[in-house]
């Protein structure tokens, strides 16, 4: 399977996780999804990882996002390991963890790099719309954990950009100005939107908007 790329319809797969089997267009609705590989259960890095993605449970519900992990270990592993994280992260681990033992899971999202030394999954992250189209995608080597408030961050960007004619600037937190699109003029933004202000006539800031 060739990288997928943004915009690109997120593959649909059945698994067993820890919750069950589940069909992932199905189990992820009309809502966003974060699916996201570790390399391997009982390692340090991954239970950091899963156990603070477990932390930000009432962040990922904020946003109508479900979180997904997936590794290539089997089920009878997961189950055991959660303990661990929950005792680590100190938060239930509440959301399931496929068990991709034949790395079927792996091959669609293109997760396993063989110059990264075996056939485990490195840290990939795909953030997929209501619609299943692939917004986001993230990779990081199996050495490094990954940053899941700048997940969030991301997250929250493409739900301003989903929410009228706005992109986000460099560091963008919510709350912060956004960026008027180009194809609205400046007089028409300042008609529809707040605290309208012209740096160029290319790059327009806008109040935030409002849910």
């Amino acid at each position: 399977m060739a990288t997928l790329r943004l915009g690109d319809n997120a593959p649909d797969f059945t698994a067993e996780t820890t919750e069950g089997e589940i069909s992932f267009h199905e189990w992820k609705g009309d809502g966003w999804a974060v699916l996201f590989s570790h390399p391997a259960d009982f390692t340090p890095v991954c239970t950091t990882e899963l156990g603070r993605v477990a932390a930000l449970k009432d962040e990922w519900a904020k946003r109508d996002a479900k979180v997904l992990a997936v590794s290539v270990d089997g089920i009878e592993d997961h189950n055991a390991w959660k303990k661990d994280i929950e005792e680590v992260g100190g938060s239930p681990v509440t959301y399931p963890i496929v068990a991709d033992k034949d790395r079927k899971v792996a091959e669609l999202y293109d997760m396993i790099h063989p110059g990264e030394g075996d056939t485990s999954s490195v840290r990939s992250v795909f953030l997929i719309d209501p619609k299943g189209k692939v917004r986001l995608s993230l990779v990081y080597p199996k050495s490094a954990g990954r940053n899941f408030d700048e997940v969030l961050r991301a997250l929250d960007a493409l739900q301003v950009n989903d929410s009228g004619p706005f992109s986000t600037p460099a560091d963008w937190k919510p709350g912060e100005r956004v960026i008027v699109a180009p194809t609205v003029s400046t007089e028409d933004a300042r008609e529809k939107f707040k605290d309208v202000e012209e740096i160029k006539p290319y790059l327009r800031y806008a109040a935030a908007p409002t849910a």
